[in-house]
């Protein structure tokens, strides 16, 4: 758990960083908010990556986590600017189990 949170908080600067600094949306909530779902992303990753998880249970867990992301960001801002962080949350999810799949044992933990 400890390590997910460290991805989590990781994924979050990082992106908030390069948000700021390179694309720089004039909006700092927003990019905040961003930040927050792609940190979101790599850290439900790392925890879902375990053998505990069935693949079911992985989709749910996640479609669970996107759904929230969107009720946060439509209460926040509106349903417009609250898409995107679907699309950063799946991109770094896939990419995430893209990765861990070139590895012999399937996941990033081992």
């Amino acid at each position: 758990m400890q390590k997910a949170l460290m991805y989590f908080a990781l994924g979050t600067v990082v992106s908030f960083l390069i948000n700021y600094f390179f694309i720089s949306s004039e909006n700092i909530a927003l990019d905040i908010y961003y930040a927050f779902a792609f940190g979101s992303a790599w850290g439900i990753a790392y925890y879902l990556d375990t053998p505990n998880f069935t693949l079911p249970k992985k989709l749910i867990l996640s479609f669970v986590a996107m759904g929230v992301l969107v009720l946060i960001g439509a209460l926040i801002f509106n349903l417009e600017l609250a898409i995107p962080s679907i699309l950063k949350f799946s991109m770094v999810f896939v990419a995430y189990y893209m990765i861990a799949s070139f590895k012999e044992t399937k996941s990033l933990r081992k």
